[in-house]
């Protein structure tokens, strides 16, 4: 399989063609079936933790006094900007910060309402969860793309859509093309334009393909679904833009809505890469259809944390920078990361498996910058 993956990308076969061979041969993608006495042993720590301690896996109050706290302080930027038009420097300044606030809402409330450990009560988590739409997103699409094809297949082409994003090029099993050799310059374009790609064009892409991406299986959309879809849709193009407009006028608003979404677009985008898409991190390619490591081998190896020990950036990402620990334990809440993240490299010494991580933001997006300019002058 490795050898047709291989000639498919280096001949001049059509591009449809190399999509048909990914949907085929990585469509069943399984990983190491032998006893994984790595992710065993670490799990009795982690058991044992709760059980000794008595704490709940979920956020509890902290979490939801936190969540709170983020969106009230969204709503009221929100209120400010629309309903009492401030000095402009003024404006500019809130509407960033406007931007910040839905993309720390993302991190510490959607993000963990939709893998269930916002709350100990399920119907919180789906309230949090749920927020994603508030903010134009579609949390069924996200569960998808996120919960199942990122944290189950992290890294791997075809299957991990998280590393596919159009005009870059993130690993080796990616085509090159002759503009990839500018991606270390033009990377801040496209990321900044990504919440709004994501939320007026790439969901519309995957509602009316019914597919996640590209050799992606088909999406089974009830009739809810495609009612919340429209209604979310419409609800954010009245909410976002349409009331500031008439408000503001349509200059001064979408001067603001572009703001606000750069900044919530680079915001989300730099996170997820200073994660997965570092010189250290890998991409494996199945052999045989088959990941040669155990899974929780292979989070590691594919995800790095970075500036752990910065309270700013735990508190503002929701414990993300804590990556390693969260795909290992993504139903476990990130108020919990710091003590598992002792675990997690205690495990990893015993068993000689190698834990990735940069010390500081900046580190962490040296190194992604240095990946994108080798991926996109070397083949």
């Amino acid at each position: 399989m490795r050898i047709l993956f291989v000639l498919a990308r280096k001949s001049e076969l059509p591009a449809a063609f190399w999509q048909v061979l990914k949907q085929i041969f990585m469509s069943k993608i399984s990983f190491n079936s032998n006893p994984a006495p790595f992710f065993r042993s670490l799990k009795v720590k982690v058991n044992n933790y709760f059980l000794s301690s008595g704490k709940s896996r979920s956020g509890g109050l902290p979490l939801f006094f936190k969540g709170l706290g983020l969106v009230l302080s969204a709503v009221s930027l929100y209120i400010v900007l629309v309903f009492f038009t401030p000095h402009w420097i003024v404006a500019v300044l809130l509407c960033a910060a406007f931007g910040a606030s839905l993309a720390a809402i993302g991190f510490n409330v959607m993000h963990e309402g939709g893998h269930g450990s916002f709350s100990k009560y399920k119907w919180v988590n789906a309230v949090s969860a749920y927020s994603l739409n508030i903010m134009g997103g579609t949390i069924h699409f996200w569960k998808q793309k996120h919960n199942i094809d990122h944290h189950t297949y992290t890294n791997i082409e075809g299957l991990d859509h998280d590393i596919d994003i159009k005009f870059m090029r993130m690993h080796t099993e990616q085509r090159r093309s002759r503009y990839h050799r500018f991606q270390q310059y033009y990377w801040i374009l496209l990321y900044g334009v990504s919440y709004i790609a994501w939320i007026l064009y790439q969901d519309f892409e995957k509602y009316f393909s019914g597919k996640m991406g590209k050799g992606a299986k088909r999406l089974d959309l009830g009739l809810r679904e495609h009612i919340i879809f429209w209604a979310t849709k419409l609800a954010y193009l009245a909410v976002y833009l349409l009331l500031p407009i008439i408000m503001l006028g349509a200059a001064k608003a979408l001067i603001g809505f572009v703001i606000a979404a750069v900044v919530c677009g680079f915001t989300l985008s730099i996170v997820f890469q200073l994660a997965h898409v570092v010189g250290e991190t890998s991409f494996p390619i199945p052999q045989e259809s088959k990941i040669q490591s155990e899974w929780a081998v292979h989070q590691i190896s594919s995800t790095s944390n970075f500036a752990t020990r910065s309270r700013l950036a735990y508190f503002f990402l929701g414990g993300l920078n804590f990556q390693v620990e969260h795909h290992l334990f993504p139903g476990i809440s990130h108020i919990h990361y710091p003590k598992i993240n002792q675990f997690v490299q205690e495990t990893c010494r015993e068993f000689g498996v190698s834990y990735l991580e940069h010390s500081t933001m900046l580190r962490a997006f040296v190194s992604h910058l240095s990946h994108l300019k080798k991926l996109g002058t070397a083949d």
